[in-house]
Protein backbone atom coordinates (compact mmCIF):
# COMPACT_ATOMS: atom_id res chain seq x y z
CA UNK A 1 0.00 0.00 0.00
CA UNK A 2 1.46 3.31 -1.12
CA UNK A 3 1.02 6.50 0.90
CA UNK A 4 1.15 9.91 -0.80
CA UNK A 5 0.47 13.43 0.41
CA UNK A 6 -2.36 15.54 -1.00
CA UNK A 7 -0.10 17.64 -3.23
CA UNK A 8 1.47 14.55 -4.78
CA UNK A 9 -1.98 12.98 -5.26
CA UNK A 10 -3.23 16.07 -7.11
CA UNK A 11 -0.08 16.31 -9.21
CA UNK A 12 0.14 12.63 -10.15
CA UNK A 13 -3.51 11.53 -10.14
CA UNK A 14 -3.30 9.82 -13.55
CA UNK A 15 -0.30 7.75 -12.46
CA UNK A 16 -1.97 6.83 -9.19
CA UNK A 17 -5.14 5.75 -11.01
CA UNK A 18 -3.08 3.44 -13.22
CA UNK A 19 -1.65 1.82 -10.08
CA UNK A 20 -5.12 1.44 -8.61
CA UNK A 21 -6.38 -0.13 -11.86
CA UNK A 22 -3.93 -3.02 -11.43
CA UNK A 23 -5.02 -3.65 -7.84
CA UNK A 24 -2.86 -1.41 -5.68
CA UNK A 25 -4.38 0.70 -2.90
CA UNK A 26 -3.22 4.28 -2.38
CA UNK A 27 -3.51 6.10 0.95
CA UNK A 28 -3.75 9.89 0.72
CA UNK A 29 -2.39 11.69 3.76
CA UNK A 30 -2.38 15.24 5.11
CA UNK A 31 0.71 16.06 7.18
CA UNK A 32 1.51 12.35 7.36
CA UNK A 33 -1.93 11.43 8.73
CA UNK A 34 -4.07 9.16 6.49
CA UNK A 35 -7.35 10.79 5.44
CA UNK A 36 -8.50 8.77 2.41
CA UNK A 37 -7.93 5.52 0.57
CA UNK A 38 -8.03 5.26 -3.23
CA UNK A 39 -9.17 1.79 -4.30
CA UNK A 40 -10.45 0.16 -7.44
CA UNK A 41 -14.19 0.59 -8.03
CA UNK A 42 -14.71 -3.10 -8.87
CA UNK A 43 -13.46 -4.15 -5.43
CA UNK A 44 -16.33 -2.43 -3.60
CA UNK A 45 -19.42 -4.20 -2.37
CA UNK A 46 -20.96 -7.53 -3.18
CA UNK A 47 -23.06 -8.45 -6.15
CA UNK A 48 -26.78 -8.32 -5.40
CA UNK A 49 -28.65 -11.58 -5.19
CA UNK A 50 -32.14 -11.42 -6.65
CA UNK A 51 -34.86 -12.48 -4.21
CA UNK A 52 -32.68 -12.57 -1.10
CA UNK A 53 -35.37 -10.75 0.94
CA UNK A 54 -38.27 -12.81 -0.34
CA UNK A 55 -40.76 -13.50 2.43
CA UNK A 56 -39.70 -10.60 4.66
CA UNK A 57 -42.66 -8.48 3.55
CA UNK A 58 -46.05 -9.30 2.15
CA UNK A 59 -48.23 -6.83 0.30
CA UNK A 60 -51.60 -6.50 2.03
CA UNK A 61 -54.64 -7.62 0.03
CA UNK A 62 -56.15 -4.12 0.25
CA UNK A 63 -52.95 -2.35 -0.92
CA UNK A 64 -54.60 -0.67 -3.91
CA UNK A 65 -57.98 -0.04 -2.27
CA UNK A 66 -59.22 3.55 -2.20
CA UNK A 67 -58.05 5.60 0.75
CA UNK A 68 -60.54 6.59 3.46
CA UNK A 69 -62.20 10.02 3.09
CA UNK A 70 -60.39 11.41 6.16
CA UNK A 71 -57.06 10.74 4.46
CA UNK A 72 -58.04 12.14 1.05
CA UNK A 73 -59.88 15.27 2.31
CA UNK A 74 -56.76 17.33 3.26
CA UNK A 75 -55.47 17.07 -0.33
CA UNK A 76 -58.53 18.89 -1.69
CA UNK A 77 -58.61 21.86 0.70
Amino acid sequence: MTTVNIHEAKTHLSRLLKQVAVGEQIVIARAGRPIARLISYEEQGKERVSGQDRGLFTVPANFDAPLPDEVIAPFYK
